[in-house]
């Protein structure tokens, strides 16, 4: 077992408590195995619960906020104890991890932007909690592997990846954050748009999909941007084209965009165009996709059953 964090002693109870995975590689919608170690010092430790967090730095939406470190998950693996002088006690557990939680890993290396903890906090006092900071190293679901393999392959590469505090209006989520994936446009979509962000919001069943267009014209100081949704099955991913699936959504994404624009009084953004609680785009015949939207295999197994 690998040991991954150790909290400083308490001043007032000498309470040590060491937190080790037994992989902190992950992926959302597992389960995380480890051990809490609790050991006190030279006098009895009353522990009123013992707690863990997902813990990561968050963008506020106001962007005149600075960044802050948010505690965005948490399962509670101990209730009430006592720690006598001089004794230990192991505690092992099963962390689970929400479907919407965050990647930190791509390609096997760690997003340098996007760090993320698993916080232990041990309440020895109601208004005091002692903890000790795992590192973890999330991992996309095949899903998402899929989808990021396939933008990498039309010519799309990651500039950033962040967490954004909040929820999208329209979109069911169950955490208070999501995460945003900015791209470098590939040369074949570049016009356009001129910048493209992702975003992931999964579940049990599947992952829906945002593309947030944006088409910068810098010396004019004018924006466009839009917002097209999709959704798709976890179920037969391996099976799936998943380029002609992303070129597909990317192209309807920008004919949107361009049709919005068309219509635009340039001087201002286009507000209705970037409004995500629309329906996700391309229904298609019940029993694909999810609740019946895009993503389905149609004519050939990889076109768009509309």
């Amino acid at each position: 077992m690998r040991l991954t964090g150790v909290s400083p002693e308490s001043g007032g109870t000498g309470l040590t408590v060491r937190t080790a995975l037994a992989n902190p590689s992950t992926r959302p919608g597992l389960r995380l195995p480890g051990r809490v170690t609790l050991l006190a010092g030279s006098v009895d430790v009353p522990v009123y619960h013992v707690r863990l967090g997902l813990v990561s730095t968050v963008e506020p939406d106001d962007p005149e906020e600075p960044r802050r470190l948010v505690q965005f998950h948490q399962a509670q693996v101990a209730g009430a104890l006592v720690l006598r002088a001089g004794r230990g006690r192991s505690i092992p557990f099963e962390f689970p991890l929400p479907w919407e939680t965050p990647v930190t890993t791509f390609g096997g290396v760690p997003l340098l932007s996007l760090r993320m903890g698993l916080r232990t906090e041990v309440a020895i006092e109601p208004a005091l909690d002692q903890g000790a900071m795992v590192p973890l190293f999330v991992h996309p679901l095949p899903t998402q592997q899929h989808i990021l393999a396939a933008l990498d392959t039309l010519g799309f590469s990651v500039r950033q990846a962040g967490l954004v505090d909040g929820v999208l209006p329209g979109v069911e989520q169950t955490l208070p954050l999501h995460q945003r994936w900015g791209f470098w446009v590939g040369p074949l979509y570049a016009g356009p748009i001129t910048e493209l962000e992702v975003i992931f919001v999964a579940n049990s069943a599947g992952l829906e999909v945002i593309f947030w267009c944006d088409r910068r014209l810098a010396l004019a100081g004018i924006t466009h941007t839009s917002i097209s949704r999709f959704r798709i099955w976890h179920a037969g991913a391996d099976q799936r084209d998943w380029v002609s699936t992303v070129d597909g959504w990317l192209r309807v994404a920008i004919n949107r965009h361009a049709a919005a624009a068309a219509h635009a009084d340039w001087s201002a953004n286009i507000t209705e165009s970037a409004h995500v609680s629309r329906p996700p785009d391309e229904p298609i015949q019940p029993g694909f996709g999810l609740g019946g939207t895009a993503g389905s295999p149609g004519v050939g197994g990889g076109g768009d059953g509309t």
